[in-house]
């Protein structure tokens, strides 16, 4: 089966996410059906973005595989989403933009500018060239607690600062286990923002060495705007569930915003990239390359096809 790109839905145009616990997911004709001990659930494929997986959950060979091709990124989750396991890959086919996210890590000159742009992103007002990273750095830590204690009083929900135990998580205050609850949802869709686009997930610019660094600067830009407040209003509503409803809220927010619509140019904005920000031709999203695939689209430069098996043309390991 061959996708074309244009095909699919864009990224911005999907779901954002969807959390599943307790129940079998499978393929039934053009979609997915989720099965639990209440009744089935259709999912249409091709509109989902983030798909997390909770406890007691199972999936078919047939679902992972259309999920694939569909290029929706699937992370196995602990309870309510909060604690991440393991996650499928991309589907995008091209390598373009991760050589550019490499390239810019490893010049420090081009690292320091992009940290730069990154910085100046979260705040409301531009920054003076002036300043040095280490100010900057100050004054974003001074920014973030103060939006924390505004939204605090706003709210009328205590804060003490972010501080929970994933090992004892029901003893944690409602406003910090909503907190790790929708911070999740977004990681997760910049996560897959951060894939469907061609980019490395752990190539990180203001954090480093983590396999979700990269996931971890795009979120920031977010934090306050978006899952910071909703966390605080949540947690100050009455009911159980908090963790639920925090996803439910973002599902919401995230939508209102046009969150999906805005993190692949932020991205390409912070790599001083504006003119990537679209497909070009014969990029392909969501499939399984075979060997014969590999074969059509060129050799890395200088690098000469090769004979597969049964005599075809392969590129690659």
């Amino acid at each position: 089966m061959t996708t074309d790109l244009h095909i699919l839905p864009k990224f911005a145009d999907r779901w954002s996410h969807l959390y599943l616990e307790h129940g079998k997911l499978d393929k039934q004709d053009a979609s997915l059906a989720f099965h639990t001990q209440e009744g089935t659930v259709a999912i249409p494929i091709d509109q989902l973005g983030f798909l997390m997986l909770g406890p007691g959950t199972s999936i078919s060979h047939r679902a992972m595989q259309a999920l694939a091709e569909n290029n929706c990124l699937v992370a196995w989750t602990g309870e309510q989403g909060v604690r991440l396991y393991a996650h499928s890959t991309g589907g995008t086919h091209f390598s373009r933009r991760l050589l550019n996210q490499a390239r810019l890590f490893c010049d420090p000159d081009s690292r320091i500018l992009v940290i730069r742009r990154m910085y100046r992103k979260r705040f409301p007002d531009s920054l003076p060239d002036s300043l040095t990273l280490e100010q900057i750095r100050g004054m974003e830590g001074a920014r973030v607690r103060k939006a924390y204690q505004e939204i605090s009083q706003k709210t009328g929900v205590p804060w003490s600062g972010r501080n929970y135990d994933q090992d004892n998580w029901d003893n944690s205050d409602p406003v910090n286990r909503a907190l790790s609850a929708a911070n999740s949802c977004l990681y997760g869709l910049c996560h897959a923002a951060i894939l469907s686009a061609g980019y490395s997930p752990a190539i990180g610019f203001i954090h480093t060495g983590k396999m979700l660094s990269f996931v971890y600067d795009i979120a920031d830009f977010y934090k306050t705007e978006l899952t910071v407040p909703l966390a605080f209003q949540v947690a100050g509503e009455a009911g159980f569930e908090v963790e639920r409803r925090a996803r439910l809220a973002c599902r919401d927010r995230f939508y209102e915003t046009r969150l999906m619509e805005r993190i692949i140019p932020d991205i390409a904005e912070v790599f001083d990239a504006g003119d990537d920000l679209g497909e070009i031709s014969g990029e392909f999203e969501g499939r399984i390359v075979t060997l014969a695939d590999r074969a059509q689209v060129g050799s890395f430069p200088g690098e000469p096809k090769r004979p597969g098996p049964g005599g075809n043309l392969e590129n690659g390991d």
